[in-house]
């Protein structure tokens, strides 16, 4: 099987549609292992796989580290607590670093956006964004992609709605670039505060209202409120937000219709979506975790193939 176009994954505007079908052709091959009683295959045991993560992650970092262990390769873990950047290391000095000791490909999150792609530029080894800033988080939306096609049978002319803080949110950037390559209609909704200006020469609209929002779309995307920016006043209070931009029941009864809900987590529950919704029959959050871990041995597996 041939590699990817690219060395690196960055992000989503970098991948070619060729590129985006090869990954999701790849998952269904590597979701088929995960359903063996063995579920490890010895793709790169000849490889070494870095997490390098600056952020605090849960399902990120450990459906990495378990895709990389499932492709049987040996994985290090980075802790930012108890290393050199708390005596001042740079990023790039850790991770040439930590290169020199031979590894082959680095996943990295950073709170800095770029911080992925300037990697990139520096090392030898394969660069993985798990999330840089407020930027992009590539696997995330192929994750995304995957849930939705394993939903809809087809992503073209899928109605996908991305409701939430879009202006701090990587993963709706990384949706936007990749739904729309994949052939899928993507709107956007939330306070206007939090809707980049502009945002329509991306190729999506802007939907005022949740409850139009529901009514429109396919599957409702509801994206984390970021509770440390608060703050910063781009809304008044979790409560204003939750009633009038939240997912709920009342909003669907409103709409008419059940809608799927996805969330890339941690959920705020009963904030930017009800807690009865998020548990509910018509979620696929678990899912999308789930897709996680093939859709990332994809990734790694295409990328260590260079």
């Amino acid at each position: 099987m041939a590699g990817l176009q690219v060395t690196h994954l960055t992000g989503i505007r970098e991948l070619s549609l060729s590129d985006l079908q090869q990954i999701l052709s790849t998952t269904d091959q590597f979701a088929e292992v995960l359903q063996r009683s063995v579920k490890q295959v010895p793709s790169l045991r000849h490889l070494t796989v870095l997490n390098l993560f600056y952020e605090s992650s849960t399902r990120t970092r450990i459906s990495f580290e378990l895709a990389a262990r499932r492709l049987s390769a040996q994985v290090v873990n980075f802790s930012v607590a108890g290393s050199s950047v708390s005596k001042g290391e740079t990023l790039l000095d850790t991770a040439r670093n930590l290169e020199a000791m031979q590894m082959d490909l680095v996943v990295v999150r950073h709170q800095a956006s770029g911080a992925a792609h300037f990697l990139a530029q520096q090392l030898r080894a394969s660069v993985i964004n798990a999330g840089d800033g407020i930027n992009e988080h590539p696997t995330q939306a192929l994750l995304d992609a995957y849930t939705l096609r394993q939903f809809a049978g087809s992503l073209t002319g899928l109605k996908v709605a991305l409701i939430g803080d879009i202006r701090h949110s990587r993963v709706a950037r990384s949706n936007i670039f990749c739904l729309g390559k994949l052939g899928a209609q993507v709107a956007v909704c939330g306070p206007p505060s939090l809707i980049p200006q502009a945002i329509e020469t991306l190729g999506v609209t802007v939907l005022p209202d949740v409850v139009e929002a529901l009514r429109w779309c396919d599957v409702a995307y509801v994206l984390r409120i970021q509770r440390e920016r608060q703050q910063a006043g781009y809304f008044p209070s979790l409560q204003e937000y939750a009633a009038w931009f939240g997912v709920h029941e009342r909003a669907l009864q409103q709409a008419g219709k059940k809608v799927p809900i996805m969330h890339p987590g941690p959920v705020n529950r009963d904030v930017e979506l009800a807690a009865v919704l998020a548990d509910s029959g018509h979620s696929l959050i678990l899912q999308q975790v789930k897709n996680g871990v093939a859709v990332r041995m994809a990734v790694l597996f295409l990328l260590g193939q260079r």
